[in-house]
C-alpha cells in the first residue's frame, strides 16, 4: 500500500533524427507528454502517448493535460493505493481518454513495482528477457530510398520490416522492396487509408507474403475489415480499432481481424493490455506491442509488456538512436541481435535524466495532497 503525495506533469520537446511520414501526415517534432508520481519514497514514471494533432486519435497533448491535472489525478493525491490499476477507480466516470489515463496508470505500475523491488515484467506476469523487434519505416520520397533504409535496418539486425503504406504507394513499391528482400519477414501499415471500395488493390498485396497487413480501413470500421478479411489470404492487424477488451473480443467474433498490436498507451494502460493479450493468448490469436514514437521512458514499459507470453510477433520498439540523437532516460535502448532488453532493476529499470527533462520542458505542473 503506498499513498500517492505528489505528482509532477512535464511537456519535453524532442527532435526525431528524420522525419516520419505515415498516410495521415508526417512530423519530426514532438512535443512528450511526462508523468511522475511520488510516493513512499518513490518516483514512477509515464508518458503519454497522444500526438500534437487529432490524426491518429481524437486525443492529443493538450487534451490529456487538461483531463490528467483536472480530472484524472487531482482525486488520488492523498489516497492509499494497492494495487496499480487502483489509480484509475476514481475516474472510473471519465469517458474515453484511454491516453490521458495509460500515461496515470502506467506511472502507477512503475511505482508499485519500484517500491516492492520488481522489475516490471516480473509485476505483469512476464519475465526479465531480451525482447525480439522489428522497425517501422514511414513513406519515403522514393522506392530507391525506401529499399535503401529498409537494407540498413536489416543490416542492424532488426527482426521484421514494418512499411508504412497508403493509396498510389502501396503495391507496386511493396514489390519493389519484395524482390530485393525475398526471405525478409514484411508487413504493410495502412493507418485506415483505405475503404472497401479499394480491396482489389489490397488483394493484390496477397502474392507478397507479407506477414499481415495492419488497420487498412477506419478504425471504427469492424464490418468492412470482417468484410475485407474474407477476400484477403494475408492477415489483418488492428491496431487503432482496438482501445478495450470489449473491442478485441468483438473483432474475435467478427473474425475482423487474425493479428493485433496492442499499445498500452492507446488502450487505457497496462492493464487493459493485459486484459486483450491473456484473451487473445487462451483464443491462441498471435499479438505484438507497438510503438508510439515514446521517448526511452515509454520504451521501456513497451519492453516490459512484450516479455508476455502471448507477443510472439517482434514488436515496433525499437532502440533509442532509431528516433532520438539522445534519449530521455539511461541507459538508452541499444539493439543486440534483433532483441532490446531492460537492465537490472525494479521497476521501468531506466533512469530517466530528470536534470535534462526539467531544463527542456516547456510547461510543468505539480499537484499534491495537501
Amino acid at each position: 500500500m503506498v499513498t500517492l503525495e505528489r505528482a509532477a506533469l512535464r511537456l519535453v520537446p524532442l527532435r526525431l533524427r528524420e522525419r516520419f511520414e505515415i498516410s495521415s501526415g508526417a512530423r519530426q517534432d514532438r512535443l512528450i507528454l511526462l508523468l511522475a508520481l511520488h510516493g513512499g519514497g518513490e518516483v514512477g514514471w509515464g508518458e503519454c502517448v497522444a500526438a500534437e494533432d487529432p490524426s491518429y486519435s481524437p486525443e492529443t497533448y493538450e487534451t490529456a493535460w487538461h483531463v490528467l491535472s483536472e480530472f484524472l489525478i487531482p482525486p488520488v493525491m492523498g489516497t492509499p493505493l494497492a494495487t496499480a490499476p487502483d489509480v484509475l477507480k476514481p475516474s472510473a466516470w471519465v469517458r474515453g481518454h484511454f491516453m490521458a489515463k495509460a500515461a496515470l496508470e502506467m506511472a502507477a505500475w512503475d511505482l508499485v513495482a519500484k517500491l516492492e523491488g520488481r522489475p516490471l515484467p516480473e509485476a505483469l506476469g512476464g519475465r526479465v528477457r531480451p525482447v525480439e523487434v522489428g522497425v517501422s519505416v514511414g513513406l519515403q520520397p522514393s522506392d530507391e530510398e525506401l529499399v535503401r533504409k529498409v537494407g540498413g535496418y536489416l543490416e542492424e539486425g532488426y527482426r521484421r520490416i514494418k512499411i508504412k503504406i497508403k493509396p498510389g504507394r502501396d503495391v507496386e513499391m511493396l514489390s519493389r522492396v519484395r524482390g530485393r528482400f525475398p526471405d525478409t519477414p514484411l508487413m504493410a501499415d495502412a493507418n485506415s487509408a483505405y475503404t472497401l471500395a479499394d480491396a482489389p488493390r489490397l488483394k493484390a498485396l496477397d502474392s507478397l507474403g507479407l506477414m499481415m497487413i495492419e488497420q487498412p480501413l477506419a478504425a471504427g470500421d469492424l464490418r468492412d475489415h470482417a468484410r475485407l478479411q474474407r477476400e484477403l489470404a494475408t492477415p489483418i492487424c488492428l491496431d487503432e480499432s482496438i482501445e478495450s477488451l470489449a473491442d478485441a473480443a468483438w473483432a474475435l467474433e467478427l473474425d475482423a481481424g487474425r493479428v493485433f498490436n496492442i499499445k498500452p498507451g492507446r488502450v487505457g494502460g497496462l492493464g487493459s493490455a493485459l486484459a486483450i493479450h491473456d484473451h487473445c493468448l487462451a483464443r491462441g490469436v498471435p499479438v505484438w506491442c507497438g510503438g508510439m514514437l515514446e521517448s526511452g521512458i515509454g520504451r521501456a514499459h513497451n519492453v516490459s509488456l512484450a516479455t508476455l507470453p502471448g507477443f510472439t510477433l517482434p514488436g515496433d520498439i525499437s532502440a533509442s538512436r532509431r528516433y532520438w540523437e539522445r534519449d530521455l532516460v539511461s541507459p538508452e535502448f541499444e539493439l543486440s541481435q534483433g532483441t532490446l532488453s531492460l537492465p537490472a532493476g525494479a521497476g521501468i529499470a531506466v533512469t530517466p535524466d530528470v536534470e535534462r527533462i526539467e531544463a527542456l520542458a516547456v510547461r510543468t505542473k505539480e499537484l499534491s495532497a495537501s
